[in-house]
């Protein structure tokens, strides 16, 4: 019999960063009570993405961070979309080029991520926002 469980996991940020919202993902699988499943999550936001990353090192999240503001500089002149300032087409380009949405596998109960494998919330503007992703787990 399949089972569908689905809440909204609510994230502040303290501007540009990555937030690891990892533990909070693997709690809503196992209060889903679902052993081998899908688990979606999707971001209802147009400047915040969710990307899968390496979770042990935080010099990759950095890494990844600088290499994104020399590929999408804040401010630059070419953008004619800056209604909520010099970040806002930045932020826009960067969460096209991530992910809006990702699914993960679900088998014996807990999230099936590898070692070294952490979810994160990747917000894209410089200022604190809150951030809601759905979380849905589907499956027997």
């Amino acid at each position: 019999m399949s089972k569908v469980y689905q809440d909204t996991l609510r994230v502040s940020t303290p501007g540009r960063s990555l937030t690891a919202i990892t533990g909070e993902v693997k709690a809503r699988v196992q209060a889903a009570g679902v052993r081998a499943g899908l688990c979606n999550l999707f971001i209802r936001h147009t400047s915040a993405s969710l990307i899968l990353c390496e979770n042990a090192d935080p010099d990759v999240r950095v890494d990844l961070e600088n290499f994104m503001q020399r590929l999408v500089a804040d401010g630059d002149p070419r953008y004619r979309h800056a209604l909520e300032g010099p970040d806002d087409m930045a932020a826009h380009i960067r969460t096209v080029l991530t992910a809006s949405a990702l699914t993960l596998p679900v088998a014996e109960g807990r999230l099936a991520l590898g070692t070294w494998q952490g979810i994160y919330l990747w917000e894209h503007r410089t200022r604190p926002h809150q951030r809601e992703v759905l979380v849905t787990v589907q499956g027997s």
